[in-house]
């Protein structure tokens, strides 16, 4: 099975730039991935089993490919995330303060946290997409809450 690339982009565009943002942390390699992804797909001759197929080797290869982005040391060393953060508008001020505490999560945090909160995925299937057995899974995830929840109650605190 095969789609094109536009059914692609309109299924999983967004669901690939919110991954590759997830590890990258910038909004220009987040593109810049998303579109290597795309470009790794129409040239390979993988024939898939199923859209679920397509989408988890999608989402390993962004994944995949925006954590080789993060390796570069021109774009590790780069500050654009808080420039970002500061330009998008939140309903609820509290909105601002969980994704800056998501954002702050080391990347093996925050990208199970991305997966399992935002793209709907199951503990079997990030497992199987980062690579890892589901207790690695399990524990980043539970490591993950606990930091956010300290860090949030922290900041709770000091109000």
């Amino acid at each position: 099975m095969r789609r094109t690339v536009p059914v692609l982009v309109e299924r999983w565009g967004d669901s690939l730039y919110r991954a590759a943002f997830a590890v990258c942390r910038n909004p220009q390699d987040a593109e810049d991935v998303v579109q290597e992804t795309l470009l790794a797909y129409y040239r390979s001759d993988k024939e898939f089993d199923s859209d679920e197929h397509i989408r988890a080797w999608l989402i390993r290869v962004a994944v995949n490919k925006a954590k080789n982005a993060t390796i570069c040391f021109w774009r590790r060393n780069r500050r654009n995330l808080e420039d970002y953060v500061e330009s998008l508008t939140f309903e609820v001020d509290s909105d601002r303060e969980l994704l800056d505490t998501v954002l702050r999560l080391p990347e093996r945090y925050r990208i199970v946290i991305h997966l399992f909160y935002y793209e709907d995925y199951s503990i079997t299937e990030i497992a199987k997409l980062l690579d890892l057995s589901e207790g690695a899974v399990k524990s980043r995830l539970n490591r993950a809450r606990k930091q956010l929840r300290m860090q949030l109650t922290e900041g709770w605190e000091n109000e």
